[in-house]
């Protein structure tokens, strides 16, 4: 009988030992995958800035979709602090320039005093604008190249997805439905820079 517990406890340690050498080397692996991506990419900054690209062009294009004859019942309104946190570096200095300055002076001007002239669908456009010109510098590069602003684009995702799956009648209408795989594709996309903002973060 301790014979068998003996082998039974050896076999036991045997077989953690060889599960923890196979983690090992999974991570082993996956680190040098990752390392290997990263260099045929031109490293981390040029994967962070083309994401970024690819989530602001998504929530954009999740505006676009919302003001025209596909309009849903999401609250797009928080795509524009999305937009606002993952906008690419060049095109936020740009928009927070003398161009984005007009285009706001300009919005405000037409909301106020010509307001039939100042159509529905530019309101959110006019909100990012105003946002992106009156953000104090502070809150505005402090809270973009931290962990807060990778957080709350997850959560807008987050929202926005279980939202669009809840209007669909379900995960598989989402992607069933003519109209819904549009949105779901374009709400996915939204996930990928702040993804990629976190295991840059973590590795």
């Amino acid at each position: 009988m301790a014979r068998s517990d003996y082998l039974t406890w050896t076999t036991d340690d045997v077989t953690t030992e060889l599960m923890n050498a196979d983690m090992s080397e999974l991570k082993l692996v996956a680190k040098a995958l990752f390392d290997h991506a990263c260099t045929k990419l031109g490293g981390l900054g040029f994967g962070t800035s083309f994401l970024s690209w690819v989530a602001s062009f998504s929530a954009i294009y999740l505006l676009i979709l919302d003001r025209t004859n596909w309009r849903t019942n999401m609250l797009t309104s928080l795509l524009v602090p999305y937009i606002f946190f993952s906008l690419p570096p060049s095109l936020f200095h740009f928009l927070r320039g003398q161009f984005g300055m007009w285009v706001a002076f300009i919005a405000v001007v037409l909301r106020l005093f010509f307001p039939r002239h100042f159509p529905d669908w530019l309101e959110i456009p006019g909100s990012l604008i105003l946002l992106l010109v009156v953000a104090p510098k502070l809150f505005a590069h402090a809270s973009r190249e931290s962990w807060v602003g990778v957080v709350i684009c997850l959560m807008i995702g987050c929202y926005l997805l279980q939202e669009h799956i809840r209007a669909s009648g379900g995960f598989r209408n989402s992607f069933m439905q003519s109209h819904g795989i549009s949105n779901t594709i374009g709400i996915l996309l939204l996930f990928v820079y702040p993804m990629w903002r976190l295991i840059t973060h973590v590795v």
